[in-house]
């Protein structure tokens, strides 16, 4: 049995706890997880600390930028190992990784090794009280030891999302992956090693979330911030355990996002955008659309069209070329997705397609597997419009005004993202401005620029991260004066 263990201070370390980790496709045991206890994480966050203090922090930008890029190079060399572990772990249609998951897992590396080898710092020239003159400077140091508490949905990607930019930025790190999906954030360790990164700098616990390697970091005296991509209640715990200490937080939580499309859109690309925002990742996307409105004269053209795609979707395994959509991430989750397809035929919706289990024979019969499915016809007050559901559904309701659907859109107690289809770019431009979310995209989604700011309204988060924007949150901005 695969045996995943935690890493630190460069060595990979073994505990007498272990869970196990199962498959996604069929319920199976891939691997035995050793679970982190309080000492384990009491090791990683002096090893941090001990590094921080050490060769990192008295390393070079130019220095630290140069073992970054080696990361990146790391990933890619072993690009294969690093896919076979996210769609062991996830279940996921191996062509999402390979042109997704584990591409941006190295492209986060050396885009923020850029971002800090280039940025520019402040520098004023002022006249003193007694006629001299003086220089301000602004300069960044890191923060210190950060705390990465990591979700299960797009594992490399995000975690490398926050260690890349920790990382150049001169931090160390303790990771804690989500349960689910620990195999990349381990084997990470070893191309760690492999591109001269010191002892200390990365280091991985894994565990759970309360009595577990979770609080056992968040709450930790010795982690001096906290970032969290996840749902917004444990987001809410680590906002109570980083008030302790007075310690900055960087949280990615929850979305209901919606999609709105006007009569003008281009019709297609506003299907396959949908398609893809509804159902990539099988809905588990924070970014992911779970409600569209769309303008009344192409309502029912464009319900049919989705609904014709969705049905056209081929639910397999990872490794099959054809494969479209793969399960949910576990069992407890496809139990939670399932509630809210039966809640949804409770409140009144008609069902347009899915609503269940799709068959896939005995052998994968104990999988997380899940229909994609679509509803119509529910009010706005419904728990499926306003509650995250995190799986392949979306609801469709129609509009008849700018401002009708502006306010539905902005009814939620989330503000994470929004996809506006239209060809008037003065319409989409004071749409996206009285949108009260984080990022809205004008006809396309999931485009990223990773120089742009990232991050959520409301319910959604707290703080933007990407770019330059990462660098207010991984570093601590100082002032230097000097009388001349």
């Amino acid at each position: 049995m695969k045996q995943i263990l935690n890493f630190i201070n460069g060595e990979y370390q073994a505990t007498g706890r272990s869970f196990d980790k199962r498959s996604p496709l069929n319920g199976a045991v891939i691997a035995q997880v050793h679970e982190a206890g309080r000492a384990e994480v009491d090791a990683a966050v002096a090893a941090a600390r001990a590094a921080l203090d050490g060769p990192w922090g008295r390393m070079s930008v130019a220095e630290r930028v140069e073992k970054l890029y080696a990361v990146a190079d790391g990933i890619n060399k072993r690009f294969d190992e690093f896919l076979a572990a996210e769609c062991a772990d996830t279940g996921k249609p191996r062509s999402l990784a390979s042109h997704i998951d584990i591409p941006r897992g190295a492209a986060n590396f050396k885009v923020f090794a850029d971002v800090v080898k280039n940025v520019p710092t402040e520098f004023f020239e002022m006249a003193t009280p007694d006629g001299r003159g003086a220089i301000n400077y602004g300069y960044r140091s890191p923060v210190g030891v950060v705390g990465v508490i990591c979700p299960w949905n797009l594992p490399l990607l995000l975690m490398t999302w926050k260690v890349g930019p920790a990382l150049a930025c001169g931090n160390t790190v303790v990771v804690k992956p989500s349960e689910e999906t620990p195999q990349t954030a381990a084997l990470l360790g070893e191309v760690m090693n492999e591109a001269g990164i010191p002892p200390g700098v990365y280091n991985v616990v894994h565990g759970f979330g309360p009595d577990s390697a979770g609080e056992f970091v968040t709450s930790h005296p010795g982690v001096d911030a906290i970032t969290f991509t996840g749902e917004t209640r444990t987001g809410e715990v680590i906002m109570k355990a980083a008030a302790h200490g007075a310690r900055p937080v960087s949280l990615e939580m929850g979305g209901k996002n919606a999609a709105i499309v006007f009569a003008d859109a281009d019709f297609d690309a506003a299907i396959e955008g949908t398609m893809r925002s509804a159902f990539v990742n099988c809905g588990q996307v924070c970014l992911g659309t779970e409600r569209v409105y769309v303008e009344r004269p192409i309502f029912d053209k464009f319900v049919a069209a989705l609904k014709k795609g969705a049905e056209g979707m081929t639910i397999g395994l990872p490794d099959d070329a054809s494969t479209g959509m793969g399960p949910l991430i576990g069992k407890e989750h496809q139990a939670k997705v399932l509630s809210y397809y039966q809640l949804a035929v409770q409140e009144g919706a008609t069902v347009v397609t899915g609503g269940g289990v799709p068959d896939m024979g005995a052998a994968l019969a104990d999988g997380a597997w899940i229909q994609p499915t679509i509803w119509t016809g529910l009010p706005e007050t419904a728990r499926v419009i306003k509650e995250e559901i995190f799986g392949p559904c979306c609801h469709i309701a129609p509009f008849d005004s700018e401002d009708e659907v502006l306010q539905k859109a902005n009814d939620n107690v989330y503000g994470l993202a929004t996809a506006i289809w239209t060809k008037d770019l003065a319409r989409a431009h004071r749409v996206a401005q009285r949108m009260k979310v984080g990022l809205s995209w004008v006809n396309s989604w999931f485009l990223r620029d990773l120089r742009t700011p990232f991050g959520g309204a409301k319910q959604s988060g707290i703080g933007r991260e990407g770019g330059v924007h990462s660098l207010e949150f991984y570093t601590e901005l100082k002032n230097v004066c000097i009388k001349l």
